[in-house]
C-alpha cells in the first residue's frame, strides 16, 4: 500500500485539554507515530460551543493535524481515536498531493493563509479575488 497525506480534525474534551494541553496534543501525534506515520503539522484550531451535545459535552476544542501514513494504518489510527477518552469525534480526509505543501504551510503559519502568487490577483494564478459588486438598477 502507498503512503498518503491525511488531514485529521479532532474534537477534544475541553476539560481534559485545559488540564493538560501538551499531553492531549502529544497523544494525537503519538497515535500517528505508533502507526508508522509522520506528523507534518499539528495545532490548536479553536474552542467553540458544539451544535449538539456529544456525550454530555456542550463545548469542544478543535485540533487540526496533517500527517503522512500508510493507507492500511488508517483503521488502526481511527480505532485508537475511538478508544481515547479525550477525543470526542474525528474526521479524516485524504489530501490531494498537489495541495499538501500549501495546506501544511498554512497550518504552520500563525498569521493568515500563505498564498504564493506572481503578478496581479487573478483566478488564473490561484489567487483569491474579491467579487465585483454591481448595484442593481445601475446603468
Amino acid at each position: 500500500m502507498s503512503e498518503n497525506v491525511y488531514e485529521g480534525l479532532y474534537i477534544l474534551d475541553t476539560n481534559r485539554y485545559l488540564r493538560d494541553p501538551g499531553g492531549v496534543a502529544e497523544q494525537i501525534s503519538e497515535m500517528v507515530r505508533q502507526a508508522g506515520g509522520e506528523v507534518l503539522a499539528s495545532r490548536l484550531w479553536e474552542e467553540r460551543r458544539l451544535a449538539y451535545p456529544i456525550d454530555g459535552h456542550r463545548k469542544g476544542t478543535y485540533w487540526l493535524a496533517y500527517f503522512r501514513v500508510n493507507t492500511a494504518q488508517m483503521t488502526t489510527i481511527n480505532r485508537q481515536c475511538q478508544l481515547n477518552e479525550a477525543i470526542l469525534r474525528t474526521l479524516f480526509l485524504k489530501v490531494d498531493p498537489r495541495i499538501v505543501d500549501t495546506l501544511v504551510s498554512h497550518a504552520l503559519s500563525t498569521g493568515g493563509p500563505v498564498i504564493e502568487r506572481r503578478g496581479p490577483a487573478t483566478p488564473e494564478n490561484g489567487a483569491l479575488v474579491e467579487p465585483e459588486v454591481v448595484e442593481i438598477g445601475a446603468e
